[in-house]
């Protein structure tokens, strides 16, 4: 017999069950209350029967008593009493209350014989013993009749109760029987699949762990005995698909570590914990030469809050804002710089399931941009003084000098000043960006209005954009929050960027100058309709001496300069462009 037979047969005899006691249960009921219906009626019907003659004999004694007795009325009652008791005679349903009817008939014609035989009228009824005791005989009748009918509705009470109980005992019995039947087939379903499901369960969790030696149950049933084998064989094709692929798994963990062991710079694998799951040689020389630091936090182990607030932040879901400050560390007694990097590892499903650290040693870049940064310095700073002098000098010689405006040496005069202006501007953004990049360079700060800062850029470009025809739009909320800045430094900032866009944008475009809050921040961007700068330059636009795109002009270090003015702020500064399609500096300062 088949699992579905077995269940169907099961589930149809409780069903069964239950429906015959609950017809029993309610054929019962509606009997029991048509026949207390029934009884009740007919036992009410003989009070009121009784209650009718009972009227109909004090009616006859009303006639009887007085003084003028009315023969007319005396014929109504007895008419009126002799069909009451003529109807019960009709409606008697068993031979006692035939009976019953039939001594009262006597009793009343006993009574109404006397009557006549002592003469009308007859006031003094009760004084007459004969008449008295027939009075008496006929009373006590008519109260026989009303305690038989109550004996009878207080025994079809009896009777309805018994039922009630009958009922209840039969249900209750049918109520054991459902109980019986579930309980037997509860039970055999449970031994005949629990079991074999519970072994099948701890079975696939050892199967789980990577266990595949397991026990499977047996069963009688056809459909759990063809679930089992499909296990058993699922397991066995699980356990030959790990014992072929564990070993060509365990060569591409190989490889890869391999490949991870040969670079270069020091690479560290975190889990979503931040405990580190795996070091490469490099990152074990230059972190963690002090032991090993398999499953320990990488924060707890180099001892650097900025470092292990980055790490929560990029495991949370975030990402490294800005270049950090490079890692200080001794490495066999020496001091060395290491700059790093994190990002986060997710799975398809956007889940963080890790990071990657990268580390590397910039000590000798760090060497060499100090002593660049330290030679541009001096040399912009003893290059100066006798550039101004030369400068100044021209210019005297320039005055005393006239030339005719169209001559060669008119042209050369101009050159020599253009270059001459040129050369100071180069030294004097040289010394700036020494200053900033030193350190040596101080801000003085104090509250700004921004929307009017913006204005006096715009008008500052106006009239070079009106030469040019673009169209410089402003779009900055008066509502805006001051800020503490150096004023002119960041004009400096936005004289650069503007004269960038007007440089790069063609006849007829737009540049547009923007400013609005972003919560703790507030965001200055200026956007221009112009070339655009190509991807592969993207990257490196805010290096010093690096010039991008086809108008360039200037040693480079425009963009450097903003950046280093815009970070002395506390600020960021990126770019968003897309190549013939404009490009977007946005900066964004701190509001406190």
């Amino acid at each position: 017999m088949t699992l579905r037979t077995r269940l169907f047969l099961s589930i149809s005899a409780l069903i069964t069950v239950a429906l015959l006691g609950l017809l029993l249960g309610l054929f019962s009921v509606v009997q029991m209350g048509r026949d207390q219906e029934k009884g009740i009626a007919q036992n009410f019907a003989t009070i009121e029967i009784s209650q009718r003659l009972r009227q109909a004999l004090g009616d006859q004694l009303v006639v009887i008593l007085s003084e003028k007795p009315n023969p007319a009325r005396l014929a109504s009652a007895q008419e009126q009493f002799r069909t009451a008791l003529e109807q019960g005679s009709g409606q008697a349903q068993n031979e006692t209350e035939r009976q019953l009817y039939a001594e009262i008939d006597r009793a009343s014609r006993s009574f109404m014989e006397d009557a006549t035989l002592a003469g009308l009228p007859h006031p003094n009824l009760l004084d007459d013993d004969e008449l008295s005791r027939g009075l008496d005989l006929l009373r006590g009748r008519l109260q026989a009749l009303s305690e038989y009918a109550f004996q009878n509705i207080a025994s079809s009470e009896r009777q309805s109760r018994n039922r009630a109980w009958l009922s209840a005992g039969l249900l209750g019995i049918v109520g054991i029987a459902i109980l019986l039947i579930g309980f037997v087939t509860a039970h055999s379903i449970a031994r005949r699949f629990g079991a074999p499901i519970e072994t099948m369960a701890k079975a696939a969790d050892k199967i789980g762990q990577g266990d595949f030696d397991v026990t499977l149950p047996i069963s009688t049933v056809a459909e759990m005995a063809s679930l089992i084998r499909r296990f058993g064989l699922m397991a066995e094709a699980l356990r030959q698909y790990k014992a072929t692929n564990i070993e060509a798994l365990d060569q591409g963990r190989k490889r890869l570590q391999a490949v991870l062991d040969s670079i270069n710079d020091g690479l560290v694998i975190l889990d979503r914990m931040g405990r580190v799951e795996h070091a490469n040689p490099v990152a074990i020389r230059q972190l963690f030469s002090q032991g090993d630091p398999q499953g320990r936090e990488l924060g707890s182990i180099l001892d650097n809050p900025d470092l292990a607030e980055t790490t929560l932040h990029v495991l949370r879901g975030g990402t490294q804002e800005g270049t950090p400050e490079d890692l200080t560390v001794e490495i066999d007694g020496e001091t060395r710089l290491l700059a790093w990097s994190m990002t986060a590892v997710t799975h398809d499903d956007g889940r963080n399931i890790g990071a990657v650290m990268v580390v590397r040693d910039v000590t000798e870049q760090r060497n060499f941009e100090r002593v660049r940064s330290e030679f541009v310095l001096r040399a912009s700073h003893e290059l100066r003084t006798p550039v101004t002098g030369m400068h100044m000098a021209f210019g005297l010689l320039q005055e005393r000098l006239k030339f005719p405006a169209e001559s060669r040496e008119q042209d050369l005069m101009q050159t020599v000043d253009e270059e001459m202006h040129r050369l100071v501007r180069l030294i004097n953004d040289l010394l700036n960006f020494s200053r900033y990049q030193s350190g040596l360079q101080k801000l003085e700060l104090q509250p700004c209005q921004v929307p009017e800062l913006l204005g006096e850029v715009r008008k500052r470009f106006a009239e070079q954009a009106e030469s040019r025809e673009i169209r410089l739009e402003l779009d900055a909320d008066d509502t805006l929050p001051n800020l503490n800045l150096d004023h002119l430094q960041i004009e400096r900032v936005l004289d650069n960027l503007l004269g960038n866009a007007l440089r790069h944008t063609p006849s007829g475009g737009e540049i547009r100058i923007q400013a609005l809050r972003q919560g703790e921040r507030l965001a200055i961007a200026v956007e221009d309709s112009g070339e655009g700068i190509p991807y592969s330059q993207q990257g490196r636009i805010f290096e010093p001496f690096v010039q991008v795109g086809h108008k360039k002009g200037g040693a480079g270090l425009g963009l450097a300069l903003c950046k280093e003015i815009v970070q002395l702020h506390g600020g960021r500064i990126s770019v968003r462009s897309q190549p013939g399609k404009g490009t977007r500096f946005s900066i964004s300062l701190p509001l406190t």
